[in-house]
């Protein structure tokens, strides 16, 4: 199916990707935001032209304030309803009273505990009843997303993914976002060129690269929070069905 949908997409105007897809698999597809450059491109994209296409967040507890007020600015230029997602309270509470606030310096272990229990629990709530998710996801991004292709099987998930902008460079978002007059996060005019939690988010070096800044204590071929890795999912108390990853 991924190959076939390729074929009839791959020559598109992202707006027409966007337009054709949201027909195809109308009520189960839905675009997931950060707030950052490349998803405040597709926002627009969606936003603007009436796309009927679910767009969400996960609210992890912790991202900056200025990611707020970009949400905030965002909701009231295009006066769209954005669906948030939250942790689950008591998986935070038990985490945080058995290892601490800090426990993700402690090891990536408890960093990926954190990211799983922040990030990729609510996730699998977002894409239980989706059957196509969006991304802003760009191949120069890191070294761990240098083969991504346009649409792919994502088995963890049990979805199919589509990144409209693998092929995008910075310049490219950059130069979208000024033309069109798109808000974007004030912190990436501080050297912040990929946002995630306060804790975890620095600004990038002159010379580093784009996601340098993210869990920074690491090495390179570690730096994904989870949600963009197909693997098997193993979470407490849960089963993985023929459909979805139960949470």
């Amino acid at each position: 199916m991924v190959n076939n949908l390729t074929q009839k997409i791959q020559n598109l105007s992202i707006k027409e990707q966007l337009e054709f897809l949201a027909k195809e698999f109308k009520d189960r597809i839905a675009f997931s935001i950060s707030f950052g450059q490349e998803d405040q491109v597709l926002t627009d994209i969606i936003f603007k032209n009436n796309i009927s296409i679910e767009v969400f967040t996960l609210d992890t507890g912790r991202i900056f304030e200025e990611t707020y007020k970009v949400w905030n600015i965002t909701n009231k230029k295009y006066n769209k309803k954005i669906t948030a997602y939250f942790p689950d309270k008591d998986e935070v509470e038990k985490m945080v009273k058995e290892k601490g606030i800090y426990s993700f310096y402690d090891s990536i272990e408890n960093r990926k505990e954190c990211c799983n229990i922040r990030k990729v629990y609510p996730l699998t709530r977002a894409l239980k009843n989706v059957d196509l998710w969006i991304t802003g996801l760009r191949a120069e991004q890191s070294v761990t997303r240098t083969d991504l292709a346009l649409l792919e099987e994502n088995k963890t998930f049990n979805v199919i993914k589509f990144n409209p902008l693998t092929k995008w460079t910075l310049q490219n978002v950059l130069d979208y976002l000024k033309v069109n007059n798109v808000p974007y996060n004030e912190l990436h005019d501080k050297g912040f060129l990929s946002i995630g939690c306060a804790p975890c988010t620095r600004a990038v070096k002159e010379g580093e690269d784009i996601r340098a800044g993210r869990w920074w204590w690491e090495s390179k071929d570690k730096k994904e929070c989870g949600l963009h890795i197909d693997s098997n999912l193993e979470t407490r108390n849960s089963k993985i069905t023929s459909k979805k990853i139960n949470i």
